[in-house]
């Protein structure tokens, strides 16, 4: 009996290159389209152009991984997608600050449905997440991603993940909704940027805790297995029944 095969560790990654990926993405995806917001709706900006025009920043990520992996890989794709259908919920109804929160977290709620749909496809949705940040970029970083995908393991704990993180993001959406009604204009300003990154600070704790945990415990059954295999290999064989001789 031969040991399960080990999953193959990750190759060398480029620091300066991680480095930049992980600043770019955060850069321009989290605080530039923040600061850009409120910087113009300061300035007198509506918000309904200040947000579409904050949007341009999550656009330029997506043409620099353009330009630099020469393929617009799926993390970008997704995050142009929900940047259009942000705008096109906004210019729809309603324009008043209320009915601009509850856009907002009915896109975040949209969010949650399509990770959770995603489930549906050959791969779920953590999986292009996790090759966008568990990798340098490089295409020897992505062609080791790709290749745990083979692992049983490896397949249970991305579905595992696509679940957890589309129905938090459909709670999410649902809790802001009610308290856009609920508290004020005022109020729902402070708390609602608290809800937006306080889940996500969680889901990437508990992802990153998930995934060691997932990697000690496939280690361990490899140990295990090995083990077994190697105490089969070395056991002596039975005898000759002499019962009755």
């Amino acid at each position: 009996m031969s040991a399960p095969q080990p999953q193959p560790g990750a190759p060398a990654r480029s620091r300066s290159a991680a480095a930049i990926g992980w600043v770019l993405t955060i850069g321009l995806n989290i605080f530039a389209p923040i600061f850009t917001y409120n910087a113009l709706t300061d300035h007198g900006w509506t918000e309904f152009s200040a947000l579409l025009l904050s949007g341009a920043w999550p656009v330029l990520d997506a043409v620099i991984s353009l330009v630099w992996h020469r393929k617009l890989d799926e993390f970008a794709l997704v995050t142009l997608l929900f940047l259009a259908l942000t705008a096109v919920v906004s210019l729809v109804g309603a324009h008043s600050a209320r009915a601009l929160i509850v856009k907002d977290s009915a896109v975040t709620g949209l969010s949650g449905a399509v990770f959770l749909g995603s489930l549906l496809a050959s791969k779920p949705m953590m999986f292009y997440f996790g090759r966008r940040f568990a990798t340098d970029g490089t295409p020897e970083g992505a062609a080791w991603w790709n290749g745990l995908w083979r692992f049983e393991g490896f397949r249970a704990v991305m579905r595992r993940m696509t679940v957890v993180w589309g129905v938090a993001y459909v709670v999410e959406a649902v809790v802001r909704i009610v308290l856009s009604y609920l508290l004020s204009i005022d109020t729902m300003v402070v708390v609602s940027p608290f809800l937006i990154y306080g889940t996500l600070g969680l889901l990437a704790l508990w992802t990153i805790r998930t995934a060691k945990r997932s990697r000690a415990d496939g280690d361990a059954r490899m140990a295990a297995a090995a083990a077994a295999a190697a105490a089969a290999e070395s056991a002596p064989a039975a005898g000759p029944d002499l019962a009755g001789v």
